[in-house]
């Protein structure tokens, strides 16, 4: 179809020529013609001159995904070459030293907006953020297999609407194998010399969360002969890393009893013991009172929550949540002690995220500096023209009195 068919408005012109990828459904938008998701569309601004190849997701939010500011076609060669590009990216820049679970396409950090590809293993994860992306997933398993000749390629869709993540459950198969042969229910990947267990075929998610990989690395360095207290714990990433380190002492909380036992697995598989350390389940707000109750003290204070839970008594919200359970965690750090906040809540921006631990502060009536203020690692580019690809604050702060 000819590109004068998909005219955008002038503010999204704008935005295209600012370098953004998306196109935000609006009233030009909605005079487009009657398009299939996964059709590519030529945008033109309101004179009809070509301005971008698009993905086109009619149904969504995101009408439309920049592909180039050329005329392109989404056929083998093209997609080829920017997988190598992506690929290349991780050979020259990223530090995988040991490691063989890390991202090897990051969606528009990598030109191939809504779309990213994991590597665990010798196992590919794809998983597909825009409805655009699926009747292209043959063409990329194909691409895939021919550059990379993995084991296996699974694809690990999500519920359409965010929301509806709060009421599943993680022992639900997400994952499905679209080549290759089947990984074992716990696959066994390295990263910093660590050995986790991920799943890639039950649950929204593997088990273990990419985008920390450099974070924990830094937490190694921090624990030797600390008390660490990881909140949220999940299936004990972090844990594992502080422990491995040397770590005095390392306690888990986390409200699921799957993943704390998932967590236990993940000490076992490298050879720490568990009984070392603590495990609790239950909810964190009230976990730390309880902590606090009986005194309990630590060096190293860790909260990664997502950026929205619910638990049966408790429902936890990045914007309003943080603070609360910054003021809540602080009485139970020692002076000089180290409050690690992380959030990979993509709406919620660097300087929001600071008020809300300067909140959290104020209402403990302490005094947060903070030393370091980390992000994602090199394996999860984004463009310089798209802030939301630099969605993960991981803020290291120091508590004075």
């Amino acid at each position: 179809m000819h590109a004068s068919e998909w005219k955008i408005g002038p503010e999204s012109v704008r935005m295209l020529e600012l370098g953004h990828p998306w196109i935000i459904a609006d009233g030009y938008t909605r005079r487009w013609p009657v398009g299939q998701a996964g059709q590519v569309i030529e945008l033109a601004d309101g004179q009809g001159n070509f301005l971008a190849t698009a993905l086109l997701d009619p149904q969504d939010r995101i009408v439309a995904r920049v592909l180039s500011r050329e005329r392109v076609r989404l056929e083998r060669a093209w997609l080829t070459k920017r997988l190598q590009a992506a690929f290349e990216l991780r050979r020259s820049h990223a530090d995988l030293a040991d490691t063989d679970a890390y991202r090897l396409v990051n969606a528009e950090g990598d030109g191939l907006p809504g779309l990213t590809v994991d590597r665990y293993g010798n196992y590919l994860m794809v998983q597909i953020y825009c409805t655009g992306w699926r009747p292209h997933l043959k063409l990329l398993t194909q691409a895939l297999n021919d550059l990379l000749s993995p084991q296996g390629i699974y694809e690990k869709t999500r519920p359409r609407k965010t929301r509806e993540l709060e009421a599943v459950s993680d022992t639900k198969s997400y994952g499905r194998l679209l080549a290759g042969t089947p990984a074992p229910p716990r696959l066994e990947v390295r990263e910093n010399g660590l050995n986790f267990l991920v799943s890639l075929e039950q649950g929204l998610n593997t088990g273990l969360f990419l985008d920390q990989r450099k974070n924990r690395c830094d937490l190694m360095c921090r624990s030797a002969g600390k008390r660490v207290l990881n909140l949220f714990a999940y299936t004990g990433a972090f844990s594992v890393a502080a422990a491995s380190a040397g770590a005095e002492k390392v306690t888990s909380v986390d409200a699921s009893p799957g993943y704390t036992e998932w967590a236990g697995a993940n000490f076992g598989c490298n050879r720490l013991n568990p009984k070392r350390h603590e495990f609790i389940v239950g909810e964190c707000r009230q976990a730390l009172t309880d902590l606090d109750r009986r005194g309990s003290r630590y060096d190293v204070v860790l909260m990664d929550p997502p950026s929205f839970s619910t638990t049966a008594k408790n429902r936890f919200t990045t914007r309003g949540g943080t603070s609360g359970l910054v003021a809540a965690a602080l009485p139970l750090l020692s002076d000089n002690g180290l409050l690690i906040a992380s959030s990979n809540h993509q709406k919620v921006d660097a300087a929001d995220y600071l008020k809300e631990l300067r909140r959290g502060a104020l209402q403990a009536g302490n005094e947060l500096r903070v030393i370091t203020l980390a992000g994602q690692p090199e394996d999860f580019p984004y463009p310089v023209t798209f802030p939301e690809g630099r969605y993960l604050k991981y803020a290291l702060c120091v508590k004075g009195s």
